[in-house]
This record gives C-alpha cells, sequence and structure tokens, in this order.
C-alpha cells in the first residue's frame, strides 16, 4: 500500500511542477530521512546547480518536518510525523513547506498530504461506566453511552459497537449529524429491582482495519426505585461568544436544569457528555451549579469555535442534554512577522533600476482586519517594494546608485497590521554598493606653473602635482605621466622625471636659462579602470650671473 501511495505522489508531482507547485503523499510514523518525493527531478533542475544555488527547504511551523537532501535532490523527513498530533479531527492532513532557490530568487510551493496508518486503537475516556435505570422504564427505552475514540481516519476510525453481558439490555447505534456513531444503550427487558439490583456489561468498539483494533468499557447498570420526573433544561442550545483574551478562572456560561421531583430524585448533578480531549483541557464544568469556567488562556489562532455536550442527571437516573456553542472572537495579539528568505549584502552602483535585492515572506496570524498586512520602506532610499505572490515581497532598486554618494544602506521594511491600534514589526536589510570606474580624475589645478634657477642640481624637486579620483580601490588609484615632447631635438624625458605615485616633478640635470627660458609641456593622470585627465605644466628657469662679459 506505501509502494502505491509514493508512486501516485511522483506522478502528481510531475504534473504539478509545470504549475509551480508540488505535491507528494507520505504515510505517518515513517522514519527520520524517509523519501518523500525527487524535488530536483520534478523541477527539471540539476543537482550540482540545485546545490549551488544555495536551495533549502522552510515552512512556517516550528518544527521543520521536511528537508532536502543535499545529494540526491529528493525532499526527505527530517521528524517523525505522527499524523494525529498535527491533524486532530481533520479529514485531510496537508503540510505545507517551500523549496528556497536562493541564486535564482525564486521559490516553489510543495503541499505534502500525510496518510494514515492504522497506529491508534478505539478508546474510551473512562473504560469504568456506570448508568443508573429506574425498574419502571420501559422496554424499547434508550440511554446514550460514551463514545469510544479513535483519532486515526477513514477506515482505520472507529466503525462499530458491539454490547455483551445481559439479555436485558441491547445496543443500538445512532448516526449523527456528522456521520459519528453515538451508541445507546436499549432495554430489552423490563427491569426489576428486587430480583438483580446490578447488571454488568461490556462494550467493545472496534475501528477497520486489518487486523482491527479494538477498545473496551465495562459498564455497570445499577436499577433504581421509580422517578417520574427528567431534569429539563431551560435552554436547548445555550450560546456564548468571547473574546480571546478573557482571563483565566472566568466563567463563560452558566447552564440550569430544573427537577420537578423532591429530594434525591430532583437533585440535579451536570456532567460533559461529549467533549474533545482539547477543549477538556481549556473548560471546566461546575458539576453542581452548571458553571463553565476557563481552565486556560484561548487562543483565536488555535481554535475559534467548541461544541460541548451537556448532561443534567437527577439522583433517579432521568437526564437531559443540552449543547453549549462556545465561539472564540479575535484579538490584535499578534504582530506581523517579517522573514528575510534571501537577501543579497552587495550591489553594483551601475545595476539597473528593478533589480531585486531581497526576497521577503511577511504573515500575521490574526484573522480578519487584524491579520490584514501593509508593508513599507522607511526614509528616503533609491529602493521600493514590489508584490511577488501571496504574502511574498521583493525589495528591488528604484533608480541607479551612485556610490560616491552612500556607500552602503540599511533598508528597513516595516509590516503593519490593518488592527485598530496596528502592531508593527521591522527588519533591517544591509546593502553596501560596490564601485564601477566611472569618474576621471581630477586635477587640483589645469595649470602648474614653477621657477627654478638655472645650473640647478640633478633631482631638484621643481613642483609637485595632484589628482583625485572619486572612485574606490584600484579604480581610485592615480598614476601620472608626462606626455611626448622634444625640446630642441632631446625628448622631454630626458630633462625632467616624474614619479608616478606622487606626482613629483624632478629635474634629470642643471638647466641653462642662455639656452632655454622656458618649458611648457602636458602631464596625464590615469586611474586603474583606465579613464585620464590631462593639465598643462610651466617651468620657468631664471637667470644667473654665470657668464663673464666677451669683448
Amino acid at each position: 500500500r506505501r509502494q502505491r501511495a509514493l508512486l501516485w505522489a511522483v506522478l502528481l508531482a510531475a504534473w504539478e511542477a509545470a504549475w509551480g507547485q508540488l505535491r507528494y503523499s507520505v504515510p505517518e510514523e515513517m522514519p527520520k530521512g524517509s523519501f518523500v518525493g525527487d524535488v530536483a527531478k520534478d523541477l527539471g533542475l540539476q543537482l550540482p546547480a540545485l546545490r549551488d544555488r544555495g536551495a533549502r527547504v522552510v515552512s512556517e511551523v516550528r518544527t521543520q518536518y521536511f528537508s532536502l537532501h543535499g545529494k540526491t535532490g529528493h525532499l526527505v523527513t527530517a521528524e517523525r510525523i505522527d499524523r494525529e498530533q498535527l491533524c486532530e479531527s481533520v479529514q485531510q492532513c496537508v503540510l505545507r513547506c517551500e523549496l528556497i532557490v536562493e541564486g535564482e530568487m525564486k521559490f516553489y510551493e510543495i503541499e505534502v498530504e500525510i496518510t494514515d496508518i492504522n497506529d491508534n486503537a478505539p478508546s474510551f475516556k473512562e473504560i469504568e461506566l456506570e448508568e443508573r435505570i429506574s425498574e419502571v422504564t420501559a422496554p424499547g427505552s434508550r440511554f446514550p453511552l460514551a463514545e469510544a475514540h479513535d483519532p486515526d481516519s477513514g477506515r482505520n476510525s472507529l466503525q462499530s459497537y458491539e454490547l455483551s453481558g445481559d439479555e436485558h439490555f441491547s445496543l443500538a447505534v445512532q448516526a449523527g449529524p456528522g456521520g459519528d456513531q453515538r451508541p445507546e444503550l436499549v432495554l430489552a427487558k423490563a427491569l426489576d429491582r428486587e430480583e438483580a439490583a446490578f447488571h454488568e456489561l461490556v462494550l467493545r468498539a472496534s475501528d477497520g482495519g486489518d487486523p482491527a483494533l479494538t477498545g473496551t468499557a465495562r459498564i455497570r447498570v445499577t436499577v433504581l426505585d421509580a422517578n417520574d420526573n427528567a431534569p429539563v433544561f431551560s435552554q436547548s442550545e445555550y450560546t456564548v461568544r468571547v473574546p480571546e483574551d478573557l482571563p483565566v478562572g472566568s466563567v463563560l456560561i452558566t447552564v440550569m436544569a430544573t427537577d420537578a421531583d423532591e429530594g434525591l430524585n430532583g437533585h440535579v448533578k451536570y456532567s460533559l457528555k461529549k467533549i474533545t480531549e482539547k477543549a477538556s483541557n481549556i473548560f471546566h464544568l461546575d458539576s453542581e451549579n452548571g458553571e463553565i469556567t476557563l481552565l486556560r488562556s484561548l487562543d483565536f489562532e488555535e481554535g475559534n469555535n467548541y461544541e460541548l455536550e451537556v448532561r443534567a442527571r437527577d439522583g433517579g437516573g432521568l437526564f437531559d442534554t443540552t449543547k453549549v456553542a462556545i465561539f472564540v472572537t479575535d484579538i490584535n495579539d499578534n504582530a506581523p512577522l517579517i522573514s528575510v528568505r534571501s537577501a543579497l549584502s552587495e550591489v553594483s552602483e551601475d545595476a539597473p533600476s528593478g533589480t531585486v535585492v531581497a526576497l521577503l515572506h511577511v504573515q500575521d496570524s490574526d484573522s480578519g482586519a487584524n491579520g490584514e498586512v501593509r508593508c513599507s520602506l522607511d526614509g528616503d532610499v533609491p529602493f521600493r517594494l514590489q508584490s511577488s505572490h501571496g504574502s511574498y515581497y521583493s525589495v528591488v532598486t528604484a533608480r541607479e546608485l551612485d556610490r560616491e554618494q552612500v556607500s552602503e544602506y540599511n533598508v528597513t521594511v516595516r509590516a503593519a497590521d490593518g488592527g485598530l491600534r496596528p502592531l508593527q514589526s521591522s527588519a533591517v536589510l544591509a546593502l553596501r554598493v560596490l564601485d564601477v570606474n566611472d569618474n576621471a580624475p581630477v586635477f587640483a589645478q589645469e595649470r602648474y606653473s614653477a621657477r627654478v634657477a638655472e645650473n640647478n642640481a640633478a633631482g631638484a624637486l621643481v613642483l609637485t602635482v595632484l589628482a583625485r579620483d572619486a572612485d574606490w580601490g584600484q579604480n581610485a588609484r592615480v598614476r601620472y605621466r608626462l606626455s611626448e615632447g622634444r625640446v630642441r631635438g632631446a625628448p622631454l624625458s630626458a630633462l625632467f622625471a616624474i614619479d608616478r605615485e606622487k606626482g613629483e616633478i624632478r629635474t634629470l640635470g642643471p638647466l641653462d636659462f642662455e639656452d632655454k627660458s622656458k618649458y611648457i609641456f602636458g602631464l596625464e593622470a590615469r586611474d586603474g579602470g583606465g579613464l585620464v585627465s590631462h593639465c598643462k605644466v610651466q617651468i620657468d628657469v631664471m637667470d644667473e650671473n654665470d657668464n663673464a662679459p666677451e669683448i
């Protein structure tokens, strides 16, 4: 049966993958690491690409039940899964998660149905039951019995009841509104207290598994003297609405039943005939006064309605039943939650407008307006939010970036719900802008001039030029070079030299005023990215009295 289920999951996943969503099924209680589905194959991704692009599986629940096997690309179980614990009273148990591929800024939705196995036997909340029946009760009278509970589903759930032990009683099973089976004890033969004051019966509940599992409860029937008035509730159904922040210990509602008899036959006691295990941990019924109080805090997100069935029984064993419907109203007690699914730490300043820098998921567990979330970015930043799909948002560039103006951004994403008193949360994205070589060097002066005495020593410093580049790193590194030129047939580089890093111009030998009194030449500044700028340099040679008169 498990092999057929896995084959069906693979065929269904191949059809769903084309729509961006994968669906699989896996039986409950499988060991950790069990195969669920071939995600890599169903999505058409190669295993090396899947690993290199940072693929991972995430879900909104606290416990991560699935993970991605890095070597095979298979979706496998990360924990042993108990269907009855996860999906109480839910016919189809589906767990949802997402496959995030960071390198592609993509995500794929995955649904995994947890199929049931027959790992729970039917059981009664109390294995010792007591019924008190008057001896004047007419044959054919029916008495509701405690129902067995089997958390399994389908054929593995509760299927039948049978009664054994006494000819005075038989069993009838009624179908409830929801299709559940409700056992009733039927009086088949008139009772005689003087003949037998007690009757011992066994009620057996069976499920439809193969093999079938069973649970039993012993029923002790006490035969009572006549009691001709049963309790009567003031209402056939009680309804109450309470906020989820109601304090523990508060009284939600009081049910009331009256009995026209006197003494013990008119004394009414209350009990819960039908209640789920979850509700039994939340509500308490006072057996004497009918008050239903709160045992622990309510949570609208865990459960927004409960139905209880209350029985009022008098001292003679007669009873009446009523329903109590409790509706929990939501309050705005959950702030939106921002999850950064994927984000860049660096972006180039020449990135085009619309470049995705982060993928966010926003969720609010409240309902209605309290769960409606609006997202925004703080401050005047060159980014904007873009709704992607469902609760996903992308942070994208809104215009071109300029590293020379702002080199780093701390982008604050804020999410606020629609409550009367809105709750909000925020997340900060740190982003560094990478430099591109978009600025040429700029000389401090367009034209430099200096004076130097003739007959100077070789290596004498004439002047220092300076060019700055607004870029960063190698793009901002400036080097200097003399322009090509000749003076009286000799290259300019034979007279002057410039330090490529510092911009210092020095003479390579003595200058002669009588030979040439002025030098004008060009300089080049080039950055590490190849951008160039130029300036002019004029050097005047000052005369010294180094020549005697000639006759």
